[in-house]
């Protein structure tokens, strides 16, 4: 028994770590300060994970928006990132209050059960940009803000992405990784800032929706600038960082984050 016991913790010693476990080990490593805030919506209650990057001037804020899993440990490792390039982030969870008991995204008991709950955010455009806002008020006027605010998302978070950048005039840029949009022209008047999407080859669903956006920006004479990554499917952001993810992947993945950064850095 006691052999094969030791077998047995030798196999998962063994075994390659899976995408979360990586993040969760590289969140526990980060030298930079987290911490946890709740912010206010009305009544509502927003917590929301925040990364302050080490360095000597003050940062531009980006709003980091989850996909449909909820804010998980990949999700605060991306706000981690960008904190750990120069900037400071804050990662609302926007299931806050919904889980059981009025829990959020850790409160659940799957990934899936978080995915049912935030499919009825579908029916609460107000709340949704209520927490955005409450977020984005909170974070450009923190220490180390110099009150320039972009916002970012994935897969779900990227359609909230493109539909905050309707909604918030002074952003100075919105990044859309994979995400779909309802794409009026009345809608996408509103948009005031830069928008730069990530999209992959593998990703029908999401790429039929780009030309018409593409056609409909450059007709109000706002920038729009998608680019779509070969052999990469949808979420390569996250299976990219997986140790086992695909080549194409991983490469979409290092390729989004170079260009990611490159353009935070000319906002």
């Amino acid at each position: 028994m006691r052999n094969l016991l030791a077998v047995g913790l030798a196999f998962l010693a063994a075994a390659p770590l899976g995408a979360q476990d990586f993040v969760k080990q590289r969140l526990e490593k980060s030298p930079r300060h987290h911490e946890w805030v709740v912010v206010k919506n009305g009544q509502r209650e927003v917590h929301c994970f925040v990364v302050f990057p080490e360095v000597k001037t003050k940062s531009t804020c980006v709003i980091v928006i989850h996909e449909n899993k909820g804010l998980t440990d990949w999700v605060r490792g991306v706000a981690d990132q960008l904190a750990e390039a120069g900037y400071i982030a804050i990662a609302p969870d926007m299931l806050s209050g919904m889980g059981p008991k009025g829990g959020k995204t850790s409160d659940f008991p799957s990934e899936d059960a978080a995915r049912t709950a935030l499919g009825g955010l579908s029916k609460k455009p107000e709340q949704v940009t209520g927490d955005l806002n409450a977020a984005a008020d909170y974070i450009v006027k923190v220490p180390g803000s110099n009150g320039k605010l972009a916002v970012c998302g994935f897969c779900w978070g990227g359609g909230q992405t493109f539909r905050f950048a309707t909604n918030r005039s002074d952003l100075k840029g919105a990044f859309v990784f994979y995400g779909m949009f309802d794409m009026s022209r009345e809608n996408l008047s509103k948009v005031n800032c830069p928008v730069y999407g990530f999209y992959a080859e593998n990703d029908a669903r999401i790429n039929d929706t780009i030309p018409k956006t593409v056609e409909l920006m450059k007709a109000l004479g706002k920038t729009y600038e998608p680019i779509t990554y070969s052999g990469a499917g949808h979420g390569f952001m996250r299976a990219g960082e997986d140790p086992a993810g695909s080549a194409d992947n991983r490469k979409a993945r290092t390729d989004a984050w170079e260009r990611f950064r490159g353009l935070l850095k000319k906002l």
